[in-house]
């Protein structure tokens, strides 16, 4: 129904940026939720942002200040733009879907997101 999929990961240096993409397809609607999940080594998966159609944002607590999510409903495409990295912010990155209508949820394949000391 809905196919998601990520890029934009790697590689970098603390204090550095990196940019996060996740292209949605399928039955897409302007109106439903997109956001951005993130689970570390040894740790549970967590929120790290998201971005309803009336652009209304939240952000994880470890995050707010660092990282800006955005949306282009034309492209179908949400991004993550992720700022002051620091070593803690290793790990996978899930692109999130949410059906509002139905509370459905799809997840992309995730990206890993490496940042080095």
């Amino acid at each position: 129904q809905v196919q998601l999929v990520e890029s934009g990961g790697g590689l970098v240096q603390a204090g550095g940026s990196l940019t996060l993409s996740c292209a949605a397809s399928g039955s897409i609607s302007r109106f439903d939720v997109m956001g951005w999940y993130r689970q570390g080594p040894g740790k549970q998966r967590e929120l790290v942002a998201s971005i309803s159609s009336s652009v209304n944002t939240i952000y994880g607590d470890s995050v707010k200040g660092r990282f800006t999510i955005s949306r282009d409903n034309v492209k179908n495409t949400v991004y993550l733009q992720m700022n002051s990295l620091k070593p803690e912010d290793t790990a996978v990155y899930y692109c999130n879907y949410l059906r509002k209508v139905t509370n459905t949820q799809f997840w992309g394949q995730g990206t890993q997101v490496t940042v080095s000391s």
